[in-house]
C-alpha cells in the first residue's frame, strides 16, 4: 500500500498539465463588458506567459480598458474594436483572435518577430449602455443617458461613450472641420469640445504613442467595407497594396472616401501623425442604427480569422523596405 501511494505522489508531482482545447470565448450569445472582462482573465489564466495583460486606462464610468500583448518582437500591431457601443461584435471577434493564436502551437515561431496588441473593447460604457444595462449607471447618469438617447428606452442605436461623445470623431486630424458633427452629447456623432477629451480616446492615443505600432487596425460594423485613405500622400501606394491583400483575403470591397469625408477618426490620426498604413475594417453585412445580428459572426470570423498572419508579413516588408 505504501509502495502504491509513493508511486501515486510521485505521478502528481510530475504530472505537467496540458491547454485545454475547450474555447474560452463563448460566440453564440451577445458580448457584454461583463463576459468581456471575465473572458479577458479567464485567458490569461489558461496561457499564462503565453499572452501579457495590460490596463492601459478606465472608461467615463471606470470600466477597465484592457490591452493584450501576443508575440516576443520588438515590432508591434495594433488591433482595436469597439469604439462604438453598438459595434461590440468588434470585441468578439478580436478576443477569437487572441485565443486563436494563444492556443496555437506556432506562436512562439509566428510571432517572434512581430507583437501584436489587441485592445477589443474601447468603449465599454457604450456597449454596456447599448445592451441596454442602464442600472450599471449612477442615478443622474441614467437621466443625461436617456436624454441624450432622444428620450428612448430603446438603446440599440447607441454609439457613443458615457457622456454622449462619439470616440471616432475624437481625434485631431479633421476634427476643426468635422461641422456636420451633433452639436450637443447625444448618442451618436457628438466630437466633443476639443480633440482628445474623452478619456477612452486619451487612454488609446496615449497607448500608440507608447507602444509605436507599424500597422494600425480599427475594427468597425457594419458595410463590409475598409477604409485606408487619409492623406497617405508618397505612402498611397504602399498602403494600398496592403488594404488590396486585406480586400482580397475577406472579401470587402475598398472604401472610397466621400468627396467631403475630412476625417477625426483614430485610423485618419494614426495615418497622419506616423506616415503608416491604417485600416478600418467595416465587418458584417449593412445594417442600419443597431448592432449587426449575432448570426452573421461565424462567416464574418471566417473572412478575418487569417488578418493577423496578413499583417505580421506586411509589417516584415515594412522593416525590410525600411533598411534599404
Amino acid at each position: 500500500m505504501k509502495k502504491i501511494m509513493i508511486i501515486l505522489l510521485l505521478g502528481q508531482l510530475l504530472y505537467i498539465p496540458t491547454i485545454s482545447k475547450a474555447a474560452v470565448i463563448d460566440s453564440s450569445k451577445p458580448y457584454s463588458y461583463k463576459e468581456y472582462q471575465q473572458d479577458v482573465w479567464l485567458l490569461k489564466s489558461k496561457y499564462k506567459d503565453r499572452l501579457q495583460l495590460e490596463t492601459i486606462g478606465t472608461s467615463e464610468y471606470g470600466r477597465k480598458l484592457y490591452a493584450i500583448h501576443l508575440g516576443s518582437g520588438k515590432k508591434n500591431i495594433l488591433m482595436i474594436g469597439s469604439h462604438h457601443g453598438r459595434e461590440w461584435i468588434t470585441s468578439l471577434l478580436l478576443m477569437n483572435m487572441v485565443e486563436n493564436y494563444a492556443s496555437s502551437s506556432n506562436l512562439n515561431k509566428e510571432l517572434a518577430d512581430v507583437s501584436i496588441w489587441f485592445v477589443p473593447m474601447l468603449n465599454p460604457d457604450g456597449v454596456t449602455i447599448q445592451q441596454g444595462e442602464i442600472d450599471k449607471f449612477p442615478f443622474f447618469a441614467k437621466r443625461n443617458i436617456k436624454k441624450m438617447n432622444e428620450g428612448s428606452t430603446d438603446f440599440s442605436k447607441w454609439k457613443s461613450n458615457g457622456l454622449g461623445i462619439d470616440l471616432n470623431r475624437q481625434y485631431s486630424a479633421g476634427w476643426d472641420e468635422l461641422y456636420y458633427a451633433s452639436k450637443r452629447p447625444s448618442y451618436k456623432n457628438y466630437k466633443g469640445h476639443q480633440p482628445f477629451e474623452a478619456k477612452e480616446v486619451k487612454a488609446i492615443v496615449e497607448f500608440t504613442e507608447k507602444i509605436k505600432p507599424s500597422i494600425a487596425i480599427s475594427y468597425h460594423s457594419s458595410g463590409q467595407e475598409i477604409y485606408w485613405q487619409y492623406k497617405n500622400g508618397e505612402y498611397t501606394e504602399r498602403d494600398r497594396k496592403i488594404a488590396e491583400k486585406i480586400s482580397a483575403a475577406t472579401g470587402y470591397k475598398l472604401g472610397v472616401p466621400d468627396e467631403d469625408a475630412i476625417g477625426a477618426g483614430y485610423t485618419d490620426w494614426f495615418i497622419d501623425k506616423y506616415k503608416l498604413p491604417a485600416l478600418t475594417i467595416e465587418i458584417c453585412p449593412l445594417i442600419e442604427e443597431t448592432n449587426p445580428p449575432l448570426h452573421t459572426f461565424p462567416e464574418e470570423w471566417k473572412r478575418n480569422k487569417e488578418i493577423p498572419k496578413i499583417l505580421i508579413q506586411e509589417v516584415k516588408k515594412l522593416e525590410e523596405a525600411h533598411k534599404k
